[in-house]
């Protein structure tokens, strides 16, 4: 498959971190915008990625990105909290280079961080209670998500949380996966998904998880799915494993007709 052309661009967080990121036009409509928030460890110049934003932009022109501490982006790691201000600098991007409707597609932690950053641009700004901000986006896309934080009920989340907690883990998700992770405990503890579900409304909120997904079992997206206010749809797809590197063109052209009558 030859991949659509992309042009660099390099954002700053409201908290002065740079971020690298990507545009890949549109081959569909040219007023939808998708931005595209990667998973723990992945980046915008992985296949996968690369794969996704492909075809998502069928359906709009993609905004990828790396959260910090991810690939070229500065910072470091905080794993879910501060990646809201990277999220939200890639969706005033998508606004600033023209998208009237931007909708947020975000992978396992980037669906974590996309449905955090709508809830805190909800009505009321979420339960960290920042207060509500403009500009947020129109459509929410959370893929593979845990509904909480600390979960190590499977084998793979016991890996992540050594590769988080321990000085080994960590010098080998940066030497292995160009991953730089902040050490220490987070302090506050950012509200979980679940908890920013709830403030979403009325933007539509998609919560799409396999039945297959070995990191995260069906509960955390039904714990979403049901913390969260209408409109919002759950997809349980069979056979789906978890996150970028298991979904199928066909999910992610669903993911996109979605995205473009919600938005």
């Amino acid at each position: 498959m030859s991949l659509a052309p992309s042009f660099a661009a390099t954002l700053v967080t409201a908290d002065d971190v740079r971020i690298d990121a990507a545009h890949t036009p549109s081959r569909g409509p040219d007023d939808l915008g998708i931005v595209l928030a990667h998973g723990f460890t992945g980046s915008l110049r992985e296949r996968p990625t690369r794969r996704i934003a492909h075809v998502l932009s069928g359906f709009g022109g993609v905004v990828s990105f790396d959260f910090r501490g991810h690939g070229r982006s500065g910072g470091e790691s905080t794993v879910g909290d501060l990646e809201i201000l990277d999220l939200d600098a890639a969706v005033r991007h998508a606004r600033t280079i023209g998208y009237s409707r931007v909708a947020v597609v975000g992978f396992s932690m980037g669906a974590a961080v996309a449905v955090r950053h709508a809830g805190w641009h909800g009505r009321d700004g979420g339960p960290d209670g920042r207060g509500p901000r403009r500009g947020g986006p129109d459509a929410v896309v959370a893929v593979s998500a845990p509904a909480r934080w600390y979960y190590r009920g499977t084998r793979p989340m016991r890996q992540v949380h050594w590769a988080i907690e321990q000085p080994l883990g960590r010098w080998a998700a940066r030497v292995g996966k160009r991953t730089r992770i902040r050490k220490g405990v987070w302090d506050p503890v950012p509200s979980a998904p679940h908890e920013a579900a709830a403030h979403i409304a009325p933007t539509p909120l998609l919560v799409v998880h396999g039945d297959a997904d070995g990191f995260f079992p069906l509960d955390h997206a039904h714990q979403i799915y049901e913390a969260a206010r209408e409109p919002k749809e759950l997809w349980i797809e069979p056979g789906y494993g978890h996150a970028e590197s298991a979904a199928t063109p066909g999910l992610i052209r669903r993911i996109g007709e979605w995205a473009v009558v919600n938005t």
